[in-house]
Order: C-alpha cells, then structure tokens, then sequence
C-alpha cells in the first residue's frame, strides 16, 4: 500500500512538471540589452546582427555575426518577404554556426518601423527551420549604442555548423488555405487603424481595405514610446482584447508583405502561450491583387 501511494505521488509530480517543461525555452523571447550584456560571452550564444554588411563593420555588438536580413526573406513574383528554399535557409543557419542547441539572439535597427520587424521575421523563419531558441533584443542595436554600450568593428567569421532542418508548416499559410479559413479561424490584420478601415494604403499594395472578417491588432502597439516591447502583461491584455483568451483558437495574422505581422505572431507564441498562430506569407498585398478574394 505504502509503494503504491509513493507510486502515485510520483506520477502526480511528473504531470505536474510536465506543462513546465513543454513550455521551457533556453532564453527568454525578449531580452534586455543589460542581459545580454551581462551573457556576450555565454558558451552557446550567436547573437545575429541583421543590417547591411557597411552598418554592421561601422560598428556592431562585440562577438555579433552579420547575416543580412536579405538572406532569410525574399522577393518572389512581386511579392515581398518571402521565405526562400528550406535548403537555402539551412545554408544560412548553419554558416551563421547556429544548430538547435544554440541560443540566438536577433540583433537590428528600430529608427524606421519596417525595420523593427527583421527582428521578428527572422525568428519567425527560425522557429519555422526548427530552431527552439530565439530572442529578440529589445530596442535593437539603436537602443544598445543609445545606451553607451560597447561596440565593435572586429568582423566575427562564424565556424559553420551542419543543420538540418525541422521545418514547422504550421507557422505559414498560403491565400487558398486561408480562404477556406474565414469565419472558422480569427483573422487579424496587424496593420495601423487606418490601413485596416480602408482609408489609406501602401503604393505597391492594389486596393484598400482588409481581409473580410478580420480584426485589428496594430503592431505599433507592441511597443513603448521609447521604442521598447510593452511588459508581459500589457501585451497579454491587448492581444486578449483583440483575439480571446482561448490560447488553442486558430490565429491567422497578416500585414501588407508578411513581415510586420510576425511581431504579434512572435510574441502571442512565444511569450503569451497561443499554439497555433499562422502567418500568412503572401499577405495583402497578394489577396488584394486577387479579384475574387473577399475584401472589405
């Protein structure tokens, strides 16, 4: 009697660690530029600078490897931010000297608001190649030289690692799969207000107007005025607001190209807990290009 309640006390410890470890990241999604400070030397960490190879030799993070965002997203058709061949990808990873056990830190500018989102386009790309552990530097390398910290202009040249991807399909989804989607998943068009109601477009975008049924979650508000993400909670509370608590609801974001979007997409995975999330790559800028797809 006493074996089986010592038996059953160690089955309830093991359910209940397990939601823990399912949920267990080597770093957090977001870091500070104090932490990652305080970690540039840590064994397993490749911190990714992401601008062009001129503004990454004027000066970059010490230890910083320079893969240019044009490496990982591509125009195909005229369509922009597009995922290139997985083959591609894989070359890209690997030669950064990224496999899956590394910790990888995203590293890029934030003065222009396309550019607050390499960030998370990158991670999306990586978590969609099967690398678990990615983060992004809040506040980008604009906020670490704001800051005085310490920069570089040593070139780091990476030793290249084999990587073979586990490519995740569920974190992409195309225009006919997700027309077969509206009104059974939450569509939500992560650009400005006035983008969503129509009022205003980007020039290479064809029409005005959203994706219909979709509602708005801008990603401007990921952010504090200092250009810095908003805490947890506050995140948490917008994208409630926007899309529900229920964290196992079908979630399909967009933008204009497929890039702004991936910074809910990043944030409502991996820090909020919703388990499927989708980016729809080709984004308005495809559906509205597309007579017989549903506008309004």
């Amino acid at each position: 009697m006493k074996k089986i309640r010592i038996l059953k006390a160690v089955l309830i410890a093991i359910a209940l660690l397990l939601p823990l470890s399912a949920l267990a990241r080597g770093i957090d999604p977001i870091v500070s530029t104090d932490w990652l400070q305080k970690n540039l030397k840590k064994g397993n960490l490749v911190i990714v600078d992401l601008r062009k190879v001129e503004d990454y030799q004027a000066g970059h993070i010490p230890g910083s490897v320079n893969v240019f965002y044009g490496s990982w997203a591509i125009k195909k058709g005229d369509l922009l931010n597009e995922l290139p061949l997985v083959e591609d990808l894989a070359d890209v990873i690997g030669g950064a000297g990224i496999d899956k056990n590394t910790l990888v830190v995203l590293v890029g500018k934030t003065e222009k608001i396309p550019e607050q989102f390499d960030m998370t386009r990158v991670a999306w790309t990586l978590k969609y190649m099967g690398v678990p552990n990615v983060a992004i530097l809040s506040g980008g390398i604009t906020q670490w030289v704001k800051e005085g910290k310490p920069v570089s202009s040593e070139a780091v040249r990476p030793k290249a690692k084999p990587f073979k991807a586990t490519v995740n399909q569920n974190l992409f989804i195309d225009k006919a799969a997700l027309a077969g989607k509206i009104g059974t998943a939450i569509i939500v068009d992560t650009r400005a207000p006035a983008f969503y109601e129509g009022k205003e477009k980007l020039e290479f975008v064809p029409k005005t107007g959203r994706i219909k049924g979709a509602v708005n979650l801008p990603v401007g508000q990921l952010f504090t005025p200092e250009g810095l993400y908003k805490s947890k909670a506050e995140l948490a509370a917008l994208a409630e607001k926007a899309v529900g608590k229920d964290l196992a609801k079908e979630i399909i974001l967009y933008c204009d190209t497929g890039k702004t979007c991936t910074g809910w997409a990043f944030i409502m995975t991996d820090m909020l807990g919703y388990k499927d999330v989708k980016v729809y790559d080709g984004s308005f800028m495809e559906w509205a290009a597309d007579a017989s797809a549903p506008v309004e």
